[in-house]
């Protein structure tokens, strides 16, 4: 019998634009009015609008400090009432009728505050610390200053204006000048960017008015661009990267910063106002000349939210188009440095929420126990392994909730030690039934249904490669049908059924073989395209894998792969070769990380993180 759909067809959205990720995705800047007068290093109203904001003080060419005070319409910039105080560097809040302006540089940094109340600029408490270059955000009566520089020194001081007096509060997480900042008030901020000793910063730190917490990173480096917005919403555009400005916009969602359209000239040390639906930013300087340009960001009110599986057709290109997964689009990118660099670590999670735990230090003599948890950002140690090893296996999709089996002890001594982590602590809990050492990730599944084949049990090089695979429930390990070919340093991905095993050692070789369990028994399936050993995998199932990284002697390999369930793909490498790293990925091929592992001579802290984003990807007929 026909179906309705075959004899009448279905709808299909009629689009004049693509679909876009977030409203801020489908942004963009366009020119606004000039400002009166040039100028770099502008404090402005951050709290005002598009249509109604000022923009105050700031450094002229050539080589002179202003108290130039000018309000924008929407249209044009007038110039009102000058600040008492002439300087450049200073900070801002508060909307265009009631405005602060305070800190900055005259000949030296200053703590004076002045407070507009529409007309007039009237001169009320002093900052506690003098200093220049700092964050803003807030309103006139709810403000909060933090970070900057006086001289040589750098602070991470934070202060809170009431209406009346500043109050000092607990400190940044680090020292920083320039740094971007965006809040409602002073009871919620986001400090991102900026300049230490150490160089130019992605770090991000929350605010809930008492206290700091390091939150995901920019992803690129910056100080002294143009931000607007609040602390789960805001706009970051431009800024130095070293000598030169930069264009690039990024937008944050309250967990994520994303890249979205750039500015039309690249600028750093603007005035800047706004929300991250409609903000703006003025004046500064590109590349050593001060502007006078403002440019406006608007994003729609109106925008279709892209969607998994969605199907359109693109009345503007005339092209038919579907939203998917971009796995070719994929790239790594680098993450926090781990406490402590190993190799041959364990790990699960995902690169916001990830556990690493065991590894041999860089001395590569004796193991660890040391557990450490990623937030997205930065490594912290948390509670240790019952039992110091490395080259173990892990299962585990969720951070709070993990599985870390077998292993070696020196001088490689095989151990079938089973060990659960609660998001706390670590419990012993039910041994596998066959001691042994995977030499990485020849594990996966979750903390209550996963599988662990292969691996060796003797020591020395190349060792004794096994078969065995025995099977986890939750509770206790059970043998099952063994792999066709006997390895040990394999990559994994799936559950329990279907799971892909690939690569490793065969004891006389480096392989690229591929083995599919189907709960049953392994069936031999298509080659990878690089033959390799201790290399990372993950994936949901068998019909959606990613393999990177790894040895084929005497070179460390950079090489990811996708398999689709029928062929192996190559995509983008990882930016270092490594081999015998931890691994941590929820169990999904699209929010992946690498951490620690053997670079060569050397033993790495560093961490990458894989990250697949949405996508519209025009529908050719074949």
């Amino acid at each position: 019998m026909a179906k309705y759909s075959d004899i009448k067809g279905f709808t299909v959205q009629t689009l004049s634009t693509d679909t876009v990720a977030s409203q801020a995705a489908g942004g963009a800047w366009a020119s606004g009015g000039v400002l009166n007068t040039a100028r770099r290093e502008v404090a402005s109203a951050k709290n005002g609008t598009q249509s109604a904001t000022r923009m105050f003080t700031g450094y002229l060419q050539p080589g002179a400090v202003t108290n130039i005070n000018e309000s924008y319409n929407g249209t044009a910039y007038t110039e009102d009432a000058d600040l008492n105080t002439a300087r450049y560097e200073a900070s801002g809040s508060g909307t265009s009728p009631a405005a602060l302006c305070f800190g900055g540089y005259t000949t030296t940094g200053v703590a004076n505050t002045e407070s507009w109340n529409g007309s007039s600029w009237t001169e009320v408490n002093d900052l506690n610390q003098a200093r220049f270059g700092m964050g803003d955000a807030g309103t006139s009566t709810s403000t909060l200053a933090f970070g900057g520089y006086n001289g040589p020194t750098r602070y991470a001081n934070t202060e809170t204006w009431n209406g009346t007096s500043w109050t000092e509060g607990n400190d940044l997480n680090s020292v920083k000048r320039f740094p971007g900042g965006a809040g409602a008030n002073a009871e919620a901020v986001l400090a991102f960017g900026g300049n230490n000793p150490g160089g130019n910063l992605t770090e991000t730190e929350s605010y809930n008015g008492t206290s700091w917490t390091e939150v995901n990173n920019l992803n690129t480096a910056r100080f002294g661009a143009g931000s607007f917005g609040i602390y789960t919403s805001a706009i970051l555009a431009g800024g130095s990267e070293g000598p030169n400005q930069m264009t690039q916009t990024e937008s944050w969602d309250g967990t994520n910063w994303t890249e979205v359209s750039d500015l039309a000239t690249a600028n750093t040390q603007q005035g800047e106002a706004g929300s991250s639906a409609a903000g703006l930013v003025s004046g500064g300087v590109n590349p050593s000349t001060v502007v006078a340009i403002t440019e406006e960001w608007t994003a729609p009110s109106d925008f279709n939210q892209i969607q998994e599986g969605q199907l359109f057709f693109n009345s503007t290109t005339n092209t038919f188009k579907e939203t998917l997964t971009d796995v070719a689009g994929a790239t790594w990118a680098a993450g926090g440095n781990m406490v402590e660099g190993r190799y041959g670590n364990s790990g699960f999670g995902n690169h916001s929420n990830a556990i690493t735990a065991g590894g041999q230090p860089p001395a590569f003599s004796g193991t660890s126990s040391k557990t450490e948890e990623y937030n997205g950002s930065a490594w912290s140690e948390v509670n240790d392994l019952n039992t110091d090893h490395f080259f173990a296996g892990a299962l585990g999709s969720s951070y709070t909730a993990g599985i870390v089996m077998a292993g070696q002890t020196p001088p490689g001594t095989r151990i079938a030690i089973t060990e659960s982590w609660n998001g706390t602590n670590w419990t012993e809990v039910n041994d596998l039934n066959t001691a042994r050492s995977s030499a990485n990730l020849s594990a996966t599944g979750t903390s209550t249904a996963g599988i662990y084949a292969g691996g060796r049990t003797a020591p020395g090089s190349p060792g004794s490669p096994q078969a065995v695979n025995e099977s986890w429930d939750g509770t206790s390990w059970t043998e099952v049908n063994d792999l066709n070919t006997a390895r040990y340093g394999m990559g994994a991905g799936g559950i329990q059924t279907p799971v892909l095993q690939f690569g490793g050692h065969s004891g006389t070789a480096v392989v690229n073989n591929v083995e599919s369990w189907d709960g049953t028994s392994w069936t031999e399936t298509t080659e990878m395209n690089t033959k390799r050993t201790s290399l990372g995998g993950t994936g949901s199932n068998a019909n959606n894998i990613l393999a990177f990284g790894g040895l084929d002697p005497p070179g460390r390999q950079n090489e990811t792969e996708f398999w689709n369930g029928t062929s192996w793909t190559e995509l983008n490498n990882l930016s270092t070769a490594r081999q015998d790293f931890g691994s941590s990925s929820a169990l999904s091929i699209t929010n992946v990380i690498a951490s620690g592992g053997e670079t060569g001579p050397a033993v790495s802290a560093a961490t990458e993180e894989w990250t697949v984003n949405l996508a519209n990807k025009t529908i050719t007929a074949s």
